[in-house]
């Protein structure tokens, strides 16, 4: 029966979320269970794609990508695929009736990351950030409120700046590992062999503006939805705060974290908030 194909298809995007981030399973796991799901599957496809692009590097990417591209496209022709992955994600991707240009430009910004490019200019980098962050914020807005166009189209702004801060704290958070692992450089007119107080903290502000967007569209989100993605803000700006904190010679030295201990007094802290109707 192609229920349990389904039903594996989804274990398959949820197993995948709980081993490559454990944040981000924590702020799931805070959505309301039917969502939950479609999250996960949402994850395990970019997640996929992102791998293939950022890991796979004794294989031919480009290949990879055409045949993971081609198989999505067949997955949402045919409403199936033997990749559990993708077939997971076109049952999310019909369900809530995600646009197709969301995801095309998901996987323009995954070729990007293909290029032999040392440094971003400012229209690439836009670029870049919507097509990796902006619309995965989008994908996921549409499962919040569940398809429904007038409250997607209000609350679009926030998701996307929410997904540009998402993004750019990785970006900020994995300096060392970009530039001299994957010849990276995505903040534009920074020079990454000398960053300066000034150009961390010109980041780091520009960081703060996304989030103060997109934390006036969480406390207008569904109640299946908010505390999640309040839990998952929480700690992002947390990890911003320790960011801020550390020297820029540091960034560049070493990847900044936030402590398990830290992350269970967050999703605390988040749950009180959220009980007392404090967002």
């Amino acid at each position: 029966m192609k229920s349990i194909f389904d039903t594996v298809s989804l274990e398959c995007s949820k197993l995948v979320t709980e081993h490559y981030s454990t944040s981000f399973t924590l702020a799931t796991k805070m959505l309301a269970p039917s969502i939950r799901g479609d999250i996960y599957n949402i994850y395990g496809f970019v997640r996929f794609a992102d791998e293939i692009v950022d890991s796979f590097h004794d294989y031919d990417k480009l290949f990879l990508l055409n045949k993971f591209e081609k198989d999505l496209k067949d997955a949402l022709e045919h409403k199936i695929s033997l990749n559990p992955i993708l077939n997971s994600f076109q049952h999310t991707f019909h369900k809530y009736d995600i646009p197709l240009h969301l995801v095309t430009s998901f996987l323009k910004s995954m070729r990007m990351d293909l290029e032999k490019r040392i440094c971003l200019t400012d229209s690439q980098y836009q670029e870049y950030i919507y097509g990796s962050a902006d619309v995965v914020g989008l994908m996921c807005l549409m499962v919040f409120v569940q398809g429904d166009q007038i409250e997607y189209e209000k609350l679009k702004p926030s998701a996307m700046a929410l997904g540009s801060a998402f993004q750019k704290m990785n970006f900020l958070r994995d300096l060392k590992t970009d530039f001299e692992d994957l010849n990276r450089t995505y903040f534009p007119n920074t020079n990454l062999q000398n960053l300066t107080e000034e150009a961390k903290n010109k980041i780091v502000e520009e960081i703060k503006s996304d989030f103060k967007l997109g934390y006036s569209g969480i406390i207008q989100l569904p109640r299946e939805a908010k505390f999640g993605v309040y839990t998952a803000y929480r700690y992002y700006f947390k990890l911003l705060k320790k960011l801020q904190d550390t020297p820029s010679s540091q960034i560049m030295g070493t990847r900044i974290r936030v402590s398990n201990l830290h992350k269970f007094r967050l999703l605390v802290n988040s749950y009180i908030n959220y009980k007392l109707k404090l967002v």
